[in-house]
């Protein structure tokens, strides 16, 4: 049987929600990834040093052996006192969303280049914090990331010392981006990777391929793909796995986010195999997150692939969570 080693995989992009949905879905991410960058946008947005070393504390409670690397949510109340005392907590992310650019964003920043935001982004720059961002307008669906350029043009040119993650870089037009600043980085989904907006719409519509930024053009993926097979060193993973209830997906008013957690090492496997370039995994899922977030003390782990189809749920608690199977998977994480 052959198999495939990859050694700390990591995630630097994770929703892991709340409550029930937090305990379902975190094992997926914490038996595999020997760490995590998660998300704070929650229903209470983790807004405040103690409300996201609250978070982490929880999680790792639920998951001993597994780094969860929790972001704060950018907003005009941080002051200098509070980043200095979350720089010395261990918290070392900060991230931005536009406001209402995304699920639970109704918070966010409205004017990311005001005078008080950039004084905030100068103390965190200072301090060594590093910037995650959801990199979208709230302009044409397709046109978002491109739309939002000029605000990274700034950010990068403004704060030269900081480190800026374009986070679910879906646009082949933000690689230019990357070239052009030296510090600035991009996480890569699976789901951009592999799919493009007719997995979407292209026939009925798959609500749980429903996300923000929007799947797009197959240029764009093929792009996005040749970035990832070569492990290109400005890029790594960052699944975006964001799980939703049936509730909040089968509706008229669909969620955004593809729940991507359970397949994720088994898909991207199969994916750079496939494309003869799993000599180059190991660098996109771990080595290249390591230098570029600065990383250290990470718990170890290594996980052994086998070349046979996994066998996955379909759905979590009592079905009000589904799994899209959105990709053949040829390859299983060994138990």
């Amino acid at each position: 049987m052959q198999t495939f080693t990859l050694h700390n995989p990591l995630d630097m992009h994770l929703h892991l929600r709340e409550g029930d949905l937090l305990k379902a879905v975190l094992p997926f991410s914490a038996t595999p990834f020997s760490a995590a960058v998660v998300m704070p946008n929650l229903s209470t947005p983790l807004s405040t040093p103690a409300l996201a070393l609250a978070y982490q504390a929880q999680i790792t409670a639920l998951a001993p052996h597994f780094k969860p690397l929790v972001a704060l949510y950018l907003n005009e109340e941080l002051s200098k006192e509070s980043l200095q005392s979350a720089k010395e907590q261990g918290l070392f992310l900060l991230k931005l969303y536009p406001k209402n650019a995304t699920t639970n964003s109704a918070q966010g920043v409205s004017d990311i280049l005001s005078p008080k935001m950039l004084e905030i982004l100068d103390i965190a720059q200072d301090l060594g914090f590093i910037l995650c961002v959801h990199a979208e307008s709230v302009g044409f669906v397709l046109e978002r990331e491109f739309e939002f350029h000029p605000v990274i043009h700034t950010l990068a040119k403004t704060f030269n010392k900081l480190t800026i993650i374009l986070e679910h870089m879906s646009d082949r037009r933000s690689v230019t981006l990357l070239e052009q600043y030296p510090n600035l980085y991009a996480t890569l989904t699976l789901h951009h990777l592999t799919l493009n907006l007719d997995a979407l719409a292209g026939g009925m519509l798959s609500p749980h391929l429903f996300c923000k930024p929007l799947l797009k053009t197959p240029k764009d993926q093929v792009t996005l793909l040749e970035l990832a097979l070569k492990a290109h060193k400005k890029v790594c993973f960052g699944s975006d796995s964001a799980p939703h209830l049936l509730a909040t997906k089968h509706t008229c008013t669909c969620a955004a986010g593809v729940f991507s957690a359970p397949l994720l090492l088994s898909g991207l496997c199969t994916l750079f195999e496939k494309h003869n370039a799993l000599e180059h995994l190991q660098d996109f899922i771990s080595t290249n997150a390591v230098r570029i977030y600065r990383l250290t003390d990470l718990p170890a782990k290594t996980i052994t692939l086998q070349r046979t189809p996994p066998n996955l749920p379909n759905a979590l608690l009592d079905g009000q969570l589904i799994i899209p199977h959105f990709m053949p998977l040829e390859w299983s994480v060994l138990k």
